[in-house]
């Protein structure tokens, strides 16, 4: 059985609530791409949304190395102090 668009949509948008959920709670987390795949078990297509997504909202960013590190921007919208 196929995922409809809406099963699609839902699915990335748990996993996306996900992540940010792990990021909150542990602020200094950097993962480069591979780690948050395997993590949480993504394909190429989910991941690359999924982090694509997070970053354009402001919650993740990404670091000189490329790793993806929760964004100061996001530190400050939630009154946390960095």
């Amino acid at each position: 059985m196929a995922l409809t668009f809406i099963d699609a949509a839902t699915r990335l948008d748990d996993i996306a609530r996900m992540i940010e959920a792990e990021f909150d709670e542990m602020p200094g987390m950097r993962l480069t791409y591979p780690q948050v795949r395997r993590l949480w078990n993504l394909s190429d297509r989910e991941c690359i949304f999924v982090l694509d997504h997070l970053c354009q909202l402001g919650h993740l960013a990404r670091d000189s190395s490329g790793r993806y590190l929760r964004s100061r921007s996001d530190y400050r919208s939630r009154g946390v102090k960095s």
